[in-house]
């Protein structure tokens, strides 16, 4: 299992897991969901207290991923096999990110 801290403008807002059969899991933090000046993360993913669930990587992240020539590059670069792609989001979403959001690796 891997599991990753999402931060939004350096607010923690949720933990994304992946388990051992590689589906994903999503929860919004206690304090994140209670603090109503706090906008959801994504349109794809609201505001709630429920766990969302996917068996693949949600959307809204995958989206933050490189494509093409600079993935391969990555995956060279960084040893991370390019259909990885949660390794891929844990390595290259920690700071350097377009948007607001910011991705942790929990190391357990």
């Amino acid at each position: 299992m891997r599991r990753a801290e999402i931060y939004s403008n350096g607010v923690l807002a949720g933990i994304l897991t992946e388990d051992d059969q590689h589906r994903f899991t999503f929860i919004y933090n206690d304090d994140y969901y209670s603090d109503f000046d706090k906008p959801a993360i994504s349109l794809t993913l609201p505001k709630s207290q429920k766990n969302y669930s996917s068996e693949v990587l949600f959307p809204f992240f995958f989206n933050m991923l490189s494509e093409g020539v600079n993935r391969k590059l990555q995956s060279r670069a960084l040893q991370i096999d390019e259909k990885d792609h949660f390794g891929f989001l844990l390595t290259t979403a920690n700071n350097d990110t377009i948007g607001s959001i910011t991705v942790k690796p929990i190391i357990e």
